[in-house]
């Protein structure tokens, strides 16, 4: 959890497991939020999965600038800290993943200036992000 509460750790990683961090997040004021990006076809269907699972607002405009706006803003969220757990992004097409991941670091980036934890982790993403936890050998 210490991880995970820090807000100048916040970012865009990588995990092969997402057992540790439901854990680690169970009782505290983060929210976790879940969401399965597998089968979905195009940007409509991947930002739409995300606009469900963080609940945003009716205005919601369904682009990737309305995307990075609402994850900039969850002033509609009452939690502490957000981690999202992504599934499935194998399977995006690689310009559209490179476009997520990119929405997702602006956004940690502006969390960690307001000093609330944001995370977005990759269950089984890209080689090119980092891993969250060090794995123990």
């Amino acid at each position: 959890m210490q991880r995970l509460g820090d807000a100048s750790k916040s970012g865009v990683y990588r995990t092969s497991r997402t057992d540790e961090i439901l854990v680690a997040t169970k009782g505290s004021a983060l929210q976790v939020s879940c969401i399965d990006l597998a089968g979905a076809a195009g940007k409509a269907a991947l930002i739409e999965r995300i606009s469900r699972a963080l609940e945003f607002p009716r205005w919601f405009g369904g682009n990737w600038d309305a995307l990075e706006d609402c994850l900039a803003d969850l002033s509609w969220s009452k939690a502490g800290g957000h981690v999202l757990l992504i599934e499935g992004a194998a399977e995006l097409p690689a310009d559209e993943r490179g476009m997520l991941v990119d929405v997702l670091a602006a956004a940690a980036a502006g969390w960690v200036d307001r000093k609330r934890p944001f995370f977005a982790v990759f269950l089984n993403g890209p080689a090119a992000l980092p891993e969250l936890y060090k794995s123990r050998r």
